[in-house]
């Protein structure tokens, strides 16, 4: 499946952002979909995670609080809403999906247990 990432850009601290992940043509009941993102010199980093048909959803404790992922099923796209950001939010960010998946908190923290990659969007949190 082609994951079409967009959304980013340049914003204040203390602004917002939505990020969206299409995912066409499947059923995101019996998908995990998740928000990675990595800084310069920074390992890729789990920011959250959606999954299940009870919309499971896991957050980095860096944007608990902040960050908040949904996901429309008719629309078949995931959304990453970014509240009150900070300059350390600054980073490359990625969608990342996974079939046929229920995944734990910590195995939605690894970059392996997602098959499926979209593109790269930046997103630059600066005054």
């Amino acid at each position: 499946v082609q994951l079409q990432a967009s959304g980013g850009g340049l914003v204040q601290p203390g602004g917002s952002l939505r990020l969206s992940c299409a995912v066409p043509g499947v059923n995101l009941d019996y998908w995990a979909i998740a928000w990675f993102r990595q800084a310069p010199g920074k390992e890729r980093e789990r920011v959250a995670c959606i999954s299940s048909s009870n919309d499971w959803t896991f957050y980095g404790d860096s944007v608990k609080g902040r960050f908040t992922i949904s996901r429309d099923k008719l629309k078949n796209t995931v959304y990453l809403q970014m509240n009150r950001l900070k300059p350390e939010d600054t980073a490359v960010y990625y969608c990342a999906a996974r079939s046929q998946a229920v995944l734990s908190n910590t195995a939605s923290r690894l970059p392996s247990s997602y098959d499926n990659w979209g593109q790269e969007t930046q997103v630059t949190v600066s005054s």
